[in-house]
């Protein structure tokens, strides 16, 4: 059981708080970004990482669990089935928190939680390598028709400075 946190809760009381937090987890689990208050989405990175730990376990055991928490089955079906999966190779730091200024009616500091875009697969690295291969080998076919149109430019004007040249004789 964690330990309750010190200090003012999160609006009334242990179970607005409680509310609270599996609201704003289903609606970053939603939407992959929210905007809140720094203090709501300090408190939400914990919770919402330790759900997606839960979706990357995948077992029923864990999906019961999260539903303790997040009562809308189609967020938790996308935690288990999208979200869980996408950070299969990450081991923490599903979350990242940016402070984006003051709020304008009553200057609270707000920031943006959003998830981190998971590490790309080896083999969509590997994808765009021929791609570049590709521009490399279009770049030098660009270079040798410039060579071959400069080489035929200049011929005719070779051959038109000879027939110059024997005029003048």
């Amino acid at each position: 059981m964690p330990t309750p946190t010190k200090g003012p809760r999160l609006g009334g009381g242990p179970a607005h708080e409680r509310l609270m937090l599996a609201s704003l987890a289903t609606s970053l689990f939603q939407h992959g970004r929210i905007k809140t208050t720094e203090a709501k989405a300090k408190r939400l990175r914990p919770y919402a990482e330790k759900l997606i730990s839960l979706g990357k376990r995948g077992d029923l055991h864990a999906r019961r669990q999260v539903m303790t928490k997040i009562l809308d089955k189609g967020v938790v079906h996308e935690l288990f089935t999208e979200i869980g999966p996408r950070y299969e190779n990450r081991s923490g730091g599903y979350t990242r928190i940016t402070k984006v200024g003051p709020r304008k009616g009553d200057n609270a500091p707000m920031a943006v939680i959003e998830l981190v875009e998971a590490l790309a697969a080896p083999a969509a690295t590997t994808a765009p390598a021929p791609a570049q291969e590709t521009k490399a080998e279009d770049t030098k076919a660009e270079e040798k028709s410039a060579e071959a149109a400069s080489e035929e430019t200049a011929a005719p004007a070779e051959g038109d400075a000879e027939a110059a040249e024997s005029t003048e004789k």
